[in-house]
């Protein structure tokens, strides 16, 4: 993994989050973005960090993404990690 695959798993992973009709709105009522903002932000590797925030909240979430794009589990992890914001500690 490298901060280029970081972006493309995050990328890919937006457009699996709001290609799953139930969870598109939970992402955006939590985020309080709206498709516009998305379109402008995506090659913004902060933001793609942010994505990869929400991803990582369910575990339903991160196996159905992985499941669907043939991701190991962990690489959404190993990817933020790489983002902007990924190597803060996690104190959950």
């Amino acid at each position: 993994m490298n901060p280029d695959a970081a972006q493309s798993l995050a990328l890919q992973a937006l457009t699996w989050i709001l290609s799953t009709d139930d969870l598109a709105g939970v992402f955006m009522g939590s985020t309080g973005t709206s498709a516009d903002d998305m379109r402008a932000q995506a090659t913004d590797p902060a933001y793609l960090g942010s994505v990869l925030d929400f991803l990582l909240m369910d575990d339903a979430w991160i196996t159905g993404f992985c499941d669907g794009a043939g991701f190991d589990y962990m690489d959404p992890m190993r990817a933020r990690q790489l983002l902007p914001g990924g190597d803060l500690p996690n104190w959950t």
